[in-house]
């Protein structure tokens, strides 16, 4: 892509091309470069010139009020992110056809804030290709990841598998596994929501089965041989909702069915190859169906047998406490409160100290 330099209007996104804006060189234009989204919020007054390098996490077209097309895009690195509008009358509303969710752009701007939150007013885009973002060492900045060793969750997972009892269901998630791929360990957990980056779903999972292990002692009325497999596989589905590489888009499969149904299918599937019997796949399936605890977030069904009601509780706890820590990181440590995560209900964490 060709550097794009836009004047933007009053209020966010970018706005109507100015012809002594794009004499300026791209370089020259900030007071304050190669900032993070931490940073962003946290350092920079409003009205502040800014620039730094973002992953493109997201774009829609919508269109305004007065009938303009926009896009909206959100942007952001491994501290957060954050949206701007940028309308059809600007250079970059052109640039940015086509490029993808995943693409390393280049931004300048001006800090301001929309109904309490950052919204920049973006003036000049240009997209930094793969060899230029390794050779300014932009990985580290850029790409969130799991804090332990992806290599050790993994042994940690497969210990899981191995402790399982019952032979068939231990070989049922060994074929869910298999059936995957190499996509299960590396892909993402989510969009946005928690454990959203490289290796997400695997620390994920290790989370879930490790929490749910030491929990089960208290509950010897759950099968633990059903309520391990169930806790490894309730997400097995998302290896096949999501692509991406460090931000993430749902895929086809993913926007029509969702990762419940993909889950439901490839553990039907892996039961049957595994010869599971008929009782036992009615109750692993349940766990896949419900895991989302209630159908408004996503569940077929209600939590309704007991290895079911201990897995979606399980998940649903490592989920938060994930969306908790990213909080602590993410927020700037003059804040007192984080701001609203909606996966919390829209409450604001107590950061400061922390």
């Amino acid at each position: 892509m060709n550097r794009a330099a836009v004047s933007g209007s009053r209020g966010t996104g970018i706005g109507r091309t100015n012809p002594v804006d794009r004499a300026v060189p791209f370089a020259d234009r900030f007071s304050m470069g190669n900032v993070t989204t931490l940073e962003l919020k946290g350092k920079i007054p409003t009205g502040t010139a800014f620039e730094g390098v973002f992953l493109l996490k997201g774009v829609s077209r919508r269109i305004a009020k007065n009938g303009r097309p926009f896009l909206a895009i959100e942007v952001g690195d491994r501290y957060g992110s954050f949206s701007c509008n940028i309308f059809e009358d600007s250079d970059a509303y052109g640039l940015l056809q086509g490029v993808p969710v995943g693409a390393v752009l280049s931004l300048a701007g001006v800090a301001e804030q929309f109904n309490d939150r950052l919204s920049p007013r973006i003036q000049a885009i240009r997209r930094i290709g793969p060899a230029e973002a390794r050779s300014q060492g932009l990985e580290g900045i850029l790409y969130g990841g799991p804090k332990e060793s992806t290599d050790l969750l993994r042994k940690e997972l497969e210990s899981y598998v191995a402790r399982i009892g019952h032979e068939k269901l231990k070989k049922t998630v060994e074929e869910a596994l298999k059936e995957v791929g190499e996509i299960f360990w590396t892909n993402t957990a989510a969009v946005n929501m928690h454990h959203a980056y490289r290796f997400g779903l695997l620390e994920h999972s290790v989370h879930v089965a490790r929490a749910g292990i030491s929990l089960l002692p208290h509950y010897p009325f759950v099968d633990p041989d059903l309520a391990i497999a169930g806790m490894l596989l309730h997400d097995v589905g998302k290896a096949w909702e999501y692509r991406g590489e460090g931000a993430y888009e749902r895929t086809r499969a993913g926007l029509l069915q969702g990762h419940v149904v993909l889950g439901y299918r490839i553990v039907r599937k892996a039961a049957l190859t595994a010869n599971l019997e008929d009782d036992l796949l009615l109750q692993l399936e349940h766990i896949i169906l419900c895991h989302q605890g209630m159908p408004e977030y996503g569940a077929a069904v209600l939590p309704s047998s007991p290895e079911g009601v201990f897995v979606a509780l399980v998940d649903n706890l490592d989920a938060k406490m994930a969306m908790v820590e990213k909080a602590l990181d993410t927020t700037p440590a003059d804040w007192e409160f984080s701001e609203k995560i909606m996966g919390l209900e829209g409450a604001r964490v107590f950061t400061q100290g922390r």
